[in-house]
This record gives C-alpha cells, structure tokens and sequence, in this order.
C-alpha cells in the first residue's frame, strides 16, 4: 500500500518501501538463520558505524528509545552512585526522571531548553561534588533540535575520571562522531530515527569494559543490559526473551540502504540540505525558529507556531 504521507516527526519517520516490504516474512526468534545472520550483523555494523577503535560492543534491547536508555541508568549506576545529568529539554529531563524513579542519586545542570550547557557549571559540579561518577547528555535534543557540545562535555568529564553515557537517540546514523575518539562509555539510540528504520527496539554500543561492570547491578529483570549482552554474546544474537522480528529485520534492511546512500557522511549531507531548505522556505512563508541558526541540529527544527493558527506541534524531521 502506497504511503499516503510524510511524517514530519522526530521519529517514528517515513520509511521506504523496501524497509516496509522486509517485515513481510516471519521469523522465528531463536532460529540461527534469525540470530546468526541477522542480529549478529546489526550488531558488528552498529559497532562499526559508531567507533573505529577496539574494545567496543552493542546490545540491542526490546522497547522503546527510553527504555534502553532506562536500561542503561539502571544497569551502568551502582548503588553508591551519583550521576550528573545535562538537562536542556524534555530527553534531559527524562535521564534526570529515570534516575529519581530508580533512586539514583543526581546532579542536574539545566540551563533551559533553548541554551547549551555551561562547561564551567558542568565543571564546578565535578570539581565540588566527588560522589559524581557518572555524567550524562542528549546529543541531539529532540524537544528542540538543540545540538549539544558533547565533545566538550565528555573531555571534561574524562578530566575528572567519569565514565559519559550519551543519549544519541535523533543523532545517531546521521551525524558523524567516532563515540571512541570521545571516550563515550555507553552511547544509546532507537531503531526508528536516523538509521530510518521502524519502531520496536533500541541498543546501545559500548566499552565492553564498562558493561561487564554493569553485572547484577540491574534494577530491572527485563531491562536488565548486562544479561541481555551476556546472552547475545554467550549465545550468537539470541535475545533473552521474544525479540521484535519483523522490526530488526527491517532495522537490518535500513542499515544495508544506510551503507547504499554512502553512510553516515552522506546521509548527514542530506540531511543539511534538506534542513536549510526547510529553514529558508519556513522563513519565507513568516515562520521563526525558535533556535538561533548556530545551534540546529540538521536533524530536528523547531519553529515557533504562528499567532493566527491553531497549529501546536513545532517540530519538523528533515529526512
């Protein structure tokens, strides 16, 4: 069935024919043509996309983006552990959320949802507050398009010996960054932002040093990250409970049309274009947004509605 539609949206997005048409066959979650050829190979391509450097793994995690992510707080954060989270939007906010939900100790440093972070706020909390040990930051905030310094951010956090966990939910497959080059520990995304696949799944990539760490901390049977790795790495891609097969069959199609388009380098070319294209049009017509030009992201572009509409959503996908 023809799509009769684009989804201006930060994800779920439009996807192609050909990703929708790889969900037409089932797939037994414990079959090794499943697990062996399929699962295992999105996770050495997610590997690959994310660092060139040695020492990195990926586990993919059933649910949502959030979920991973909460799978990530819950499993890398000890009980004695303290967390300093960048909060300039509602996915900041959420790391924050999780954390209370979970009783994690927190520092939050949140400057608003249309400022960057202050390297010399981020610095003090580290300086006067030893119990920090884990720092943590969106990429790409998907209330606003906010770009955040994550390089920045991380180099200070390695400074003072913290293990950085990024959120790179709407950045992640479409904006170059080698998670290695910037001592990223744990970096997490979805299935259905950037890589252009469709909902039903998230992973994370990292140090694999850091998640053998994360053994029996868990707070969650079922988001529990360190098992779910284990089990995938022990048992060549098998997941620990019933896995989204149609999703990660199409999430593999997605990763194949991915390497196709010139990988993340071109795609973030695409993605430039399309957002300038989108920003002067908008500006054209009357529209305003609400990020000065030096702070977009190419990926998410957030305008102000206009007084005469009654229009709510601001956001707008660029794809």
């Amino acid at each position: 069935m023809k799509n009769e539609y684009l989804l201006l949206t930060p994800g779920p997005l439009s996807t192609s024919e050909t990703v929708r048409q790889a969900m037409l066959k089932d797939w037994c979650t414990w079959d090794d043509d499943y697990n062996k050829e399929i699962v295992e190979v999105i996770r050495a391509k997610l590997t690959k996309l994310a660092t060139e450097h040695e020492g990195y793994t990926s586990v993919l995690m059933q649910g949502s983006g959030t979920a991973s992510v909460e799978a990530t707080i819950g499993s890398s954060i000890g009980p004695n552990d303290k967390l300093l989270v960048v909060d300039n939007g509602a996915y900041g906010a959420r790391i924050a959320q999780i954390a209370d939900y979970l009783n994690i100790a927190t520092h939050v440093v949140a400057p608003g949802e249309v400022s960057q972070p202050s390297l010399d706020q981020v610095k003090t909390a580290l300086e006067q507050e030893a119990s920090i040990t884990h720092v943590a930051i969106v990429h790409c905030e998907t209330t606003t398009g906010m770009l955040n310094p994550i390089e920045a951010v991380a180099t200070l956090a390695k400074e003072y010996d913290k293990t950085v966990i990024l959120d790179a939910m709407s950045s992640f497959g479409g904006i170059p960054i080698d998670i290695g080059d910037l001592g990223i520990d744990f970096m997490i995304s979805s299935a259905n932002k950037c890589i252009q696949g469709v909902p039903g799944f998230g992973f994370v990539v990292a140090k694999q040093s850091e998640l053998e760490k994360c053994k029996g901390r868990a707070r969650s049977l079922s988001l529990d990250l360190y098992d779910q790795w284990h089990c995938m790495q022990a048992n060549h891609g098998k997941w620990r409970f019933t896995s989204p097969t149609h999703t990660v069959r199409a999430f593999y199609q997605a990763l194949i049309e991915l390497e196709q388009e010139g990988g993340i380098s071109a795609r973030h070319q695409r993605y430039q274009t399309n957002q300038t294209t989108l920003v002067q049009g908008m500006r054209s017509l009357g529209f305003r947004t609400l990020l000065n030009d030096d702070l977009h992201s190419p990926i998410i572009t957030s305008f102000y509605s206009p007084e005469h509409s009654d229009y709510q959503s601001k956001s707008s996908m660029t794809d």
